[in-house]
């Protein structure tokens, strides 16, 4: 036997001992290139036109969203039926009701996409009179990470609350790869809520989130620990992440940790790491760091 053989035989020998990160046999999984084209089609139904790859006039947007989520719909039924399946067979289940629980998911995320336009309208509206610096809705949708990532975020956590399996986490991590902003889907979001440049930002399962509240670049909202049970075992579902009520402002690298409350009409300076309840119309801010000026020592330029 050469090495390249003995390689083989070596990892053939490890998929039979190992369990979860191997797919031999599985056909259920979704497909994380089709995902990516999922949400290009979700995002154009929601912001028609904004993609480019289709002209939308007054004339034919009928029949140009008609066809759209015709095929739209068909796609993402596929993709959820996938992990509903794969999700069935994990578990063994011996009553598989994988058709009709897409059926219902699709369905129900396609019954709220005017709600969900909606809040989206909100959050550019947010963003508008929250940033000097935007000219105008359009430069808003098309070129602000912020809203690239709320806009994923309100489909994936739409599909997480329906217990879709897979597809919400897939579309989050995608939505993070395309503008440094994490966010679970679990998490809750009300209206009007922007990230202002957003890199870094991280926003935990359990975190909620009230209406008009601003977040800027790298707030975290996190956990403080996880609870565990007598065996030291991981206990899944707890609420650990904060709870951000209506108007509030949290400002650069601020650190939010654990399940605790920011109340209504706070603003949390930058840098502030908080494990705490904060009483609403609070201000929250670290001492002011000592500033030392003096002369420069004369060095050479560099050609």
């Amino acid at each position: 036997m050469n090495r390249m053989e003995e390689q083989i035989e070596a990892l053939l020998e490890s998929y039979k001992e190992d369990s979860g990160t191997n797919f031999i046999d599985d056909t259920d999984l979704p497909v994380n290139e089709t995902i990516k084209e999922l949400i290009g089609a979700l995002l154009e139904l929601l912001f028609p036109g904004y993609m480019g790859r289709r002209v939308v006039t007054k004339q034919n947007v009928r029949y140009v969203i008609g066809d759209l989520l015709c095929s739209t719909y068909k796609q993402l039924h596929d993709q959820v039926l996938r992990a509903f399946r794969h999700e069935c067979r994990i578990g063994a289940c011996t009553r598989c009701i994988c058709e009709s629980k897409a059926q219902e998911a699709c369905g129900r995320l396609f019954d709220d996409l005017v709600s969900i336009r909606k809040a989206l309208r909100s959050d550019v509206l947010a963003a508008y009179e929250g940033d000097p610096a935007a000219k105008s809705y359009e430069e808003i949708v098309i070129a602000y990470p912020g809203i690239t990532a709320i806009s994923i975020h309100r489909i994936a956590h739409h599909l997480y609350t329906n217990e879709v399996p897979l597809i919400p986490r897939i579309m989050a991590e995608i939505a993070h790869a395309r503008t440094g902003i994490d966010i679970h889907p679990g998490a809750e979001i009300g209206d009007s809520f922007f990230i202002d440049h957003g890199t870094g930002v991280v926003i935990g399962e359990t975190t909620i989130i009230g209406n008009h509240v601003r977040l800027y670049q790298g707030v975290t909202l996190g956990s403080a620990n996880f609870p565990v049970d007598d065996e030291g075992h991981i206990i899944r579902g707890k609420k650990r992440h904060p709870t951000i009520e209506d108007d509030v402002t949290i400002y650069a690298e601020a650190t939010i940790l654990g399940d605790v409350t920011i109340g209504s009409g706070s603003v949390i300076g930058g840098n502030v790491w908080v494990m705490e309840d904060v009483p609403p119309n609070t201000r929250v801010s670290s001492g002011k760091p000592e500033i030392n000026f003096k002369p420069a020592a004369p060095h050479p330029r560099i050609y």
